[in-house]
């Protein structure tokens, strides 16, 4: 129960001529927005639109506007100036099959999403620039489409300071690097980064433009440059690869290595951080520059630092693919980091500073790591016989946050004010507030802290399960129930939400050096089915 003393107080630091208007000294800032997430977030309301799961978020660059996408093919645009926000203001048409990922451009004139057809569908903003949003629920069809990939978008990244250009990294193993200027002289051979195993992710850095992240299915993660990653085979090198992340993990008392499925990697708004989402694995910090991470994040203990009840589910990330997002709610620093759980809540974490998860860090080397007698304690290693690197657990999150009754898949703080959205298996976004009173919403109420246990399967679950999976009709079709949907993600929870990374993904010393693919320098084909790996 949160008192009325620490609502006013919460209130008063809402306020915009206080401590956290831009005026303000940064110190005065940081320390006001930590005041007012001191308690977490414990207010919330549903934004309601989509009639099925929502998969994807994005703000846009000046903080206006937040885009969602899911499994209904419609996109919704939702204004943060409105004086409530109650539903969108705009609906976009376009995808035919789940949207799994959506960017604004860098001036945010733009929208871009991917689905699960291997379709990109661009959306020309302009019409929303006014200061009053207008024609709310209005249907608008993309400006342009582009059917470059094969199989399934995972990711779309724009460049941070120009319109024209975009990556996007799909299950076809492509990487692409889209010019939308007329006079481009790339060719889309020249524009393709092609492998073997799926892309998982693709973000540029958001400072050194030059610069891009990407992951795979094979927990493959690297940082490169655009500048030898594309054009001319002549020009490019090491698959414009300038950094690899360790990703493999070793285990004490395990006699394996495993080396996890990276489905999601963001960059923190200054570039020298980036985390990464494994499959089975906790979320991993790790330092621009430092191939080996610095930190992961557990739910192993609860915010006032005692352990989780026996028998209690905490963070976990079995199945789905999720996404994680840092944010300063209103600060000029990322100092905190967002995700979403199988357990049905989203946990927020308070980052220290790089200096002090260095400090904390350990080096084992491999003949002491034998010796080393600390059961279940993971280690990150390059190679079988190389030194295992134990990053400090950040284990007591800040906030547990409730409100979903399945998987949150989608957490992201918003970059200028102290919301943090969350969306996943359910049909509509949570805005978390730390305050009952924002400029964008009637008075919100608090959260039920109250979280949805996975039933026991019974003869009801088992047909609800069927239904889901279209096996047998549905005699009452509700379109505003999500029983279906929680259904199915709760059997697949029963048998996959225990799996054991080091079974899963288990790895001896010969993978270490076998990435997703070599380091040959290849480019696709110009040929219409694009299938073929060869030089130009």
């Amino acid at each position: 129960m949160v008192s009325t003393l620490h609502e006013d107080a919460s209130s008063r630091l809402w306020k915009p001529n206080d401590s956290l208007s831009k005026a303000a000294p940064l110190l005065c800032r940081r320390r006001a927005v930590d005041q007012l997430v001191a308690h977490g977030l414990p207010y919330s309301k549903k934004l309601m639109g989509h009639t099925s799961c929502v998969n994807a978020l994005a703000i846009s660059p000046n903080g206006r506007w937040l885009a969602s996408g899911g499994d209904d093919h419609f996109l919704h645009l939702w204004d943060f100036d409105q004086e409530s926000l109650v539903e969108p203001s705009w609906r976009y048409t376009g995808p035919r099959s789940n949207v799994f990922t959506l960017a604004f451009s860098a001036s945010g004139q733009y929208l871009f999403s991917g689905d699960t057809g291997a379709h990109i569908f661009q959306y020309d903003l302009s019409h929303v620039a006014s200061p009053i949003a207008s024609t709310s629920g209005a249907s608008n069809s993309p400006c342009a489409t582009h059917n470059t990939h094969e199989d399934s978008i995972r990711a779309i990244s724009c460049h941070p300071e120009q319109d024209h250009l975009f990556l996007s990294a799909a299950e076809d193993g492509r990487i692409i690097l889209h010019d939308m200027r007329a006079d481009s002289r790339r060719t889309r051979a020249q524009g393709t980064l092609q492998q073997i195993a799926p892309f998982s992710c693709v973000q540029y850095h958001p400072r050194m433009t030059p610069l891009f992240a990407t992951s795979d299915t094979q927990g493959v993660v690297c940082l490169r440059d655009v500048r030898m990653a594309f054009g001319p085979l002549s020009q490019r090198q090491h698959k414009g690869i300038v950094q690899k992340y360790v990703t493999t993990i070793a285990k004490q008392g395990q006699a394996c290595m495993a080396r996890p499925e990276t489905s999601s990697l963001v960059f923190d708004r200054e570039g020298r951080r980036l985390a990464l989402t494994m499959l089975h694995h906790y979320p991993t910090l790790y330092s621009l520059n430092d191939p080996y991470p610095i930190a992961t994040f557990s739910g192993r203990y609860l915010p006032d630092g005692t352990p989780v009840p026996e028998g209690e589910r905490t963070w976990s990330n079995s199945c789905t693919m999720k996404h994680g997002s840092f944010g300063g709610f209103g600060s000029d620093h990322d100092s905190y980091f967002a995700h979403g759980s199988d357990d049905f809540r989203t946990y927020l974490w308070k980052i220290p500073d790089d200096s002090a998860l260095l400090e904390g860090r350990t080096v084992i080397g491999h003949s002491d790591w034998e010796r080393h007698l600390r059961p279940g304690e993971i280690g990150y290693v390059e190679s079988h016989m190389g030194p295992r690197y134990v990053p400090i657990e950040l284990s007591v999150p800040h906030a547990r946050l409730t409100g979903h009754d399945s998987i949150v898949n989608a957490a992201l703080i918003h970059p200028d004010r102290p919301y943090l959205l969350t969306a996943g298996i359910e049909r509509y976004i949570r805005l978390h507030s730390p305050t009952s009173v924002t400029p964008s919403t009637e008075p919100l109420a608090l959260t039920p802290q109250e979280v949805r246990t996975i039933p026991p399967t019974d003869p009801n679950s088992r047909m609800l399960l069927l239904r889901a999976m279209g096996i047998i009709d549905d005699p009452l079709d509700n379109p505003d129930d999500d029983s279906q949907a929680l259904a199915l993600f709760d059997q697949i929870l029963r048998t996959e939400g225990n799996g054991d990374v080091f079974t899963i993904r288990a790895c001896g010393p010969s993978d270490y050096s076998s990435d997703s693919d070599d380091d040959s320098d290849v480019a696709m084909g110009d040929s219409d089915s694009g299938g073929e790996i060869g030089m130009y």
